[in-house]
């Protein structure tokens, strides 16, 4: 057991782990099994009581050090104060109106704060909906408005949703595409910048976005394609940045071929990467970003903004939803972003960034780890069995759940499932994720 209490923190910031799982979490897995779909999956086998800072306490009073945030979305910690605060405030006058026929200005503010904080200074305009799904789903209704075309290009290893078209829009087949088409039509893929694999180690991004380009241009033409659709850095694909340059090539074909050009930033956005959005990071000014998770402190909100003409391109009535910018997630998300501005989260993740690599770098090369990689708070181990690139998904269960043993949830992800992704709140205690890496290099050391 490691104790270590941050200041401000309601919960004793404390990894500590007896019966394992403990009989309250198996009381709750048996209703379960006969009550929940056996299609929901869940990566740990315990239930959740309580959350704050860097811990998750379940029903049974063990505690876990959160290297997942939920997958990336409580970022200002589970049970952030001024978020708490915010939406027991406006739960108290209403918790739903529909904005499409009693509108609020929570919703309008929400706009407004996101048409600021996104790359560029054009006119923007912001519409807010759910679930990161429906971000970029309506994100591309919007292009295929806007163009009057109907070809969407995306990428390999690419994660975008479940829903019917995001699920086309995505890469992975198991288990986000397996059994359910058939999907929507005009989604085109193509090659990704992925430098761990590339066949050819010094290609650069301007190069392998040329690949890209010309495939497009060959398979698809450029006058039918609608919008490219990225994410900056890639998320259940395997935390893969792109070699530099990749993205700004593509943004400025996409320019000058009348492409929307549309930044993904549901997991990457939101001072995850050290930046609001990763984007910011090479100068990259998307015509649409799509965003959630983190936007509104575990709220369920979402938003696509971008280029005022472009949203204005659709006709009233055409964008919307019956939950869509909800009052209360819309308050939980000024919140939030204000916590973010307060306490410089974007400067705690480049600082997460430098203790997580101060650890784990030296096990690049040894071993399984392959490759270490990432931006801010959002970064991935690559494992591969020792002397090779070859996947090892093997190991990263392995890791994973001898992790969860010693008190530290991580998650995995990656197109071979061999990527450890670290997703740490970014109000994490340093001395609390210290404890919480050098468990993980335990791990990974025993393989």
């Amino acid at each position: 057991m490691t104790q270590t209490t941050a200041s401000g923190s309601r919960l004793e910031q404390t990894r500590r782990v007896g019966e394992f799982p403990g009989p309250r979490s198996r009381e709750i897995a048996e209703r379960r099994s006969a009550a929940v779909a056996a299609g929901v999956a869940s990566s740990v086998p315990v239930y959740a009581a309580d959350a704050d800072g860097g811990v998750v306490v379940d029903v049974d009073g063990n505690s876990f050090v959160d290297l997942g945030s939920g997958i990336a979305v409580t970022s200002v910690g589970a049970s952030d104060p001024a978020v708490a605060k915010a939406v027991a405030e406006a739960a108290a006058h209403f918790t739903h109106t529909c904005f499409m026929v009693t509108p609020y200005e929570g919703y309008v503010k929400v706009a407004e704060r996101l048409n600021e904080l996104t790359p560029g200074d054009h006119a923007k305009k912001t519409v807010l909906f759910n679930s990161g799904a429906e971000a970029v789903e309506n994100a591309v209704k919007i292009a295929r408005a806007a163009t009057g075309r109907n070809a969407v290009v995306v990428f390999d290893h690419a994660y975008h949703g479940r829903t019917n078209l995001t699920m086309a829009l995505t890469a992975k087949a198991m288990p986000y595409k397996h059994g359910f088409g058939p999907f929507a039509p005009e989604v085109y893929r193509v090659p990704m910048s992925y430098p761990f694999r590339e066949e050819n180690p010094d290609i650069t991004g301007a190069e392998a976005a040329k690949r890209a380009i010309t495939m497009i241009e060959k398979q698809v033409g450029a006058d039918q394609v609608a919008a490219i659709l990225i994410e900056p850095i890639q998320g259940e694909g395997g935390f893969i940045v792109p070699a530099e340059g990749f993205l700004p090539a593509l943004s400025e074909w996409a320019t000058a071929n009348g492409v929307v050009f549309i930044a993904d930033e549901v997991q990457a956005g939101f001072c995850r990467t050290g930046e609001w959005f990763s984007v910011d990071h090479e100068g990259v000014v998307p015509d649409l970003v799509t965003t959630a998770k983190g936007i509104a402190g575990g709220m369920p909100l979402s938003a696509v903004t971008g280029r005022a003409e472009l949203l204005d391109a659709v006709h009233g009535g055409g964008l919307g939803g019956t939950y869509g910018g909800n009052p209360v997630a819309c308050a939980a998300a000024l919140a939030a972003i204000e916590t973010m501005d307060q306490q410089d989260l974007r400067g705690r993740a480049r600082r997460i960034e430098e203790i997580a690599r101060e650890v784990l770098e030296p096990l690049v090369g040894q071993g399984v780890v392959g490759e270490m990689r990432g931006r801010g708070a959002m970064l991935a181990l690559e494992l591969v069995r020792p002397g090779t690139r070859e996947p090892n998904p093997e190991a990263a269960k392995a890791i994973a759940a001898a992790c969860l043993q010693e008190g530290v949830l991580i998650l995995t992800c990656g197109t071979y499932g061999n990527v450890i992704r670290l997703l740490p709140p970014l109000v994490i205690g340093e001395e609390l994720l210290r404890d919480a890496l050098g468990v993980l290099k335990e791990a990974i050391a025993a393989q």
